[in-house]
C-alpha cells in the first residue's frame, strides 16, 4: 500500500471517530438540557439537590399517607363488617317463620345478636353481647349460635 491509501484510511477513521464523538456529545447535551429545563443560571449539582429535596418531601408525604391508612384500617375493625339474618319458626303451634335472629359483628367477631321470638301471645326481643364469636353473659340458642357462625364465616 502506498502512503496515500494509508492516509485515506486514517482520515476516514478520524471522520468516523469525530462523527461518533459528535453524536455522543449531542446526546449528553440534550440530556443535560432536559435535567436543567426551567432552571436558569443553575448548575447540575443544584438541580440534583432540588430533585433529592423533592424526593425527600414525597417520601415524607407517602409515609404520612401510609400512617393514615394504617390508622383507618385499625379503626375500621370496630365497625360492623359481618352480618346474618335468619328467619325461623320456634314454636310448632305458630305458622310461618315469623321469628328471626340477626347477628351484627365487627372485624374482631364482636358485636350483638338480636333475637325476636314471635308467638300467638306476642313478640319478645332479646339482645346478647358477642365477643370473639362467643356469648358473653348469656348462652346462645341454637339459632343464635348458627347466625353468629354464619356471620363469622363471611370474610
Amino acid at each position: 500500500m502506498d502512503q496515500l491509501t494509508v492516509t485515506k484510511f486514517v482520515i476516514f477513521g478520524l471522520i468516523i471517530w469525530l462523527a461518533l464523538l459528535t453524536f455522543y456529545t449531542l446526546k449528553v447535551i440534550g440530556h443535560y438540557r432536559k435535567l436543567t429545563r426551567g432552571a436558569q443560571n443553575i448548575d447540575l449539582g443544584k438541580v440534583l439537590e432540588n430533585l433529592f429535596e423533592k424526593q425527600d418531601i414525597q417520601t415524607k408525604k407517602l409515609n404520612e399517607v401510609a400512617s393514615v391508612v394504617s390508622k383507618n384500617q385499625a379503626h375500621s375493625q370496630g365497625h360492623i363488617q359481618k352480618y346474618t339474618l335468619m328467619r325461623f319458626n320456634p314454636f310448632e303451634d305458630a305458622g310461618g317463620d315469623q321469628s328471626f335472629v340477626i347477628a351484627l359483628l365487627d372485624g374482631k367477631d364482636s358485636g350483638v345478636v338480636i333475637s325476636s321470638l314471635h308467638s300467638r301471645n306476642g313478640t319478645r326481643v332479646y339482645a346478647k353481647s358477642v365477643v370473639g364469636a362467643k356469648a358473653v353473659n348469656h348462652q346462645f340458642t341454637k339459632e343464635e349460635k348458627e347466625a353468629v357462625e354464619k356471620a363469622v364465616a363471611k370474610k
